[in-house]
């Protein structure tokens, strides 16, 4: 090569490193100044979103592609401080530089505080989730949009997350009148969607201890993560107890939102979640007894929008082994609509009975069966519409379904002499054999006919011919309840008043509505027990006064005679007061007469049994509401008083609250 042009190349070559070595060192020494500006616009970008100071004490290099920031503050204006660190130690992207905007790739973050205030209805927190005024007039008339507010806290949350950043110290807490919440975590790491913290939460006295770890993706509107309790307490859930009465506590949670999307002012979510040794305990679901459910899971598909909220069909829940489809939607738009569906697949029987949560159904834990079942149930309300109710719910059995073994109870037991317990208020009251051995049981060839049609009809007409269930006569008590808000009528069949009675306690609970009706099915789908032998225990277990029980006690203790002597009045004003023993005396005076209000429900119910062919033309127009009270009643309720000044008592509502005049 030439000597000269080898020298001129060297020189070229040599004036091009000067060049970047002199571009290095200007970077070097205005670094400074880029790290300024960088700082400045993200001031002034969010200064610009929000109603807010955003301040940084210093912001330095501490050495090519570290930078330390220090006393950072975010100030809602006129507001409490919502965010302050001590520090934030950044490494910035080199190339960065050059480009004269520093981009930020890891933050270390030192000593952080998040305060949230609630003071009545103000916020030091809420503009962050406000949308920009509208350029049209709202319309006021669509109501509150949940949907569109839970797109903005999503989208806002997902926004806001860095790529890599490691808190150390970092602490949050919620403040307002009525509660305070603090949460603190040692370390919050998160690298490339990967999440890992410890955290400690007090909400009031509560104190939980966790573990989380999970993944992000904020492109994509997608987080996964899990919950692990790191002591022997679980995780238990705040405020339940003074809201809802009841406790929610865990032991491991996992979640996920797999899918976002919000179109036509609709927001729908997909994702995921399971929880296992789950506790639930409220008064309403199981008493004071706990349910424990050992692993539940829930595959959701969710849709919110203006005046509406749907749980989709695709939506699966499983329960241990078990699993079923639900659908549920809520419209409140011109309408209250409410709309239930379950539906499974055919389970294996004994999946079925071994995934039922212990604490639920004391009496069905330990079953063991063989072949499958199926689930299908389809209810829909218009609350405007009150008696348009629809509701189906059918179990069936493969052919080959069979109960190998009991569990904590035989159902079988009625079958034969057996030991009834009466509870009261969750306490045993009276304890006597169903059977020959009792001196005041009655075989029902002993009964008179005139009280078993009195209870059939008034009771149930149909129980002869069902199977177990009314859904007329339960669809019109899901009415009744929903008028009255409250479990004002059961709709119950004998068949389930029998199982009430042998098998569950007197209180009111879903779990026991459940249980009921599963060993109701049980025993007619199964013909574990005779309609005869099943109308024969009812007959002489159930409650006709103070410590009666069974229709010769009950004949005995009014009338002074056996079952089988009573008349079609005497056995129309016993079958009166089943469904309120307790309130025998306000059927009399003071006199020892039948009330006025009696009148109605003796002409409905020997009406009926006239139609029915069960008493005659003569009998029905010789009825009169009138009985003669001898033995302990009488003592009881002749008192002799001037009756001018009693105020009648009127329990005809509690006596016409019958399921099956539905039949006629």
């Amino acid at each position: 090569m030439d000597h000269r042009l080898r020298n001129r190349l060297l020189a070229v070559f040599g004036g091009i490193i000067a060049f970047f070595l002199l571009v290095i060192v200007l970077l070097f020494i205005f670094r400074s100044r880029v790290l300024e500006y960088t700082i400045n616009r993200v001031i002034a970008k969010v200064e610009n979103k929000y109603p807010a100071d955003l301040n940084i004490g210093s912001a330095e290099f501490t050495d090519w592609t570290s930078v330390v920031l220090t006393d950072i503050s975010f100030v809602p204006h006129g507001l409490d401080t919502l965010f302050t660190t001590d520090s934030v130690n950044a490494t910035v992207s080199f190339r960065s530089i050059f480009a004269g905007r520093i981009v930020f790739k890891r933050l270390e973050v030192d000593n952080s505080y998040l305060t949230a205030v609630k003071n009545g209805d103000e916020t030091n927190f809420g503009f962050l989730f406000k949308k920009e005024a509208p350029k049209e007039p709202v319309d006021t008339t669509k109501g509150r949009n949940y949907g569109e507010l839970l797109n903005r806290v999503i989208e806002t949350a997902f926004e806001n997350v860095p790529d890599q950043v490691d808190f150390s110290n970092l602490n949050a807490s919620y403040v307002s009148t009525n509660r305070t919440i603090d949460v603190k975590m040692p370390y919050l790491r998160m690298d490339d969607g990967e999440i890992d913290s410890e955290v400690s939460v007090r909400t009031d006295s509560l104190v939980n201890n966790m573990r989380v770890h999970g993944t992000i993706n904020p492109r994509d509107y997608r987080i996964a993560g899990s919950l692990y309790g790191f002591d022997n307490k679980g995780i238990r859930l705040p405020y339940v107890k003074r809201k809802y009465d009841a406790e929610v506590a865990f032991d491991t949670a996992h979640f996920s939102l797999d899918s976002k999307r919000f179109r036509n002012d609709k927001l729908t979510i997909s994702g995921s979640a399971m929880v296992n040794d789950l506790i639930l305990n409220h008064q309403k679901l199981a008493g004071e007894d706990d349910i424990h459910v050992e692993e539940s899971a829930i595959d959701y598909v969710i849709t919110l929008g203006p005046n509406l909220y749907v749980i989709d069909s695709l939506t699966e829940v499983r329960v241990n082994k078990a699993k079923a489809n639900i659908y549920a939607a809520y419209q409140n738009k011109d309408s209250k609509i409410i709309d239930l569906k379950v539906k499974t697949e055919q389970v294996p029987a004994n999946d079925f009975f071994s995934s039922l949560p212990t604490g639920l159904f004391e009496n069905l834990e330990g079953i063991k069966a063989q072949g499958e079942l199926q689930y299908d149930m389809n209810f829909h309300v218009n609350m405007d519409s009150l008696k348009h109710v629809v509701f189906n719910s059918d179990l069936d059995a493969s052919e080959d379904f069979k109960i190998l073994e009991w569990g904590n109870t035989n159902i079988e037991k009625i079958n034969g002499t057996f030991t009834h317990t009466v509870y009261e208020y969750g306490k045993p009251v009276r304890t006597f054999p169903v059977g020959p051995s009792n001196p005041f049981y009655s075989p029902i060839n002993q009964i008179s006919p005139h009280l078993r049609n009195a209870i059939l009809t008034a009771e149930d007409a149909g129980f002869y011919s069902h199977d177990g269930f009314h859904e007329e006569a339960f669809r019109q008590a899901i009415v009744k309840n929903l008028e009255e808000g409250e479990f004002a009528r059961g709709g119950s069949t004998i068949s389930m008043q029998l199982v009430k009675n042998v098998f569950l306690s007197r209180k009111k609970t879903v779990a026991r509505k459940v249980e009921e009706a599963i060993i109701v099915w049980l025993i007619e789908n199964e013909d574990l027990v005779s309609k005869h032998r099943m109308f024969e225990v009812y007959l002489n277990i159930i409650e006709w006064g103070p410590d009666v029980y069974g229709a010769k006690d009950a004949s005995r203790f009014y009338f002074g005679k056996q079952p089988s002597e009573l008349n079609v009045a005497e056995a129309i004003f016993l079958t009166s007061i089943i469904p309120s023993p307790k309130r025998y005396r306000a059927s009399f005076d003071s006199y020892g007469n039948l009330r006025n209000h009696k009148h109605g429900y003796y002409r409905l119910i020997g009406g009926h049994m006239r139609r029915r062919g069960l008493i005659s033309q003569e009998e029905y127009e010789n009825l009169y509401p009138n009985v003669q009270l001898y033995g302990r009643a009488r003592d009881l309720i002749v008192t002799a008083q001037d009756t001018s000044s009693v105020v009648e008592e009127d329990t005809s509502q509690n006596e016409l609250e019958t399921i099956d005049l539905l039949d006629f």
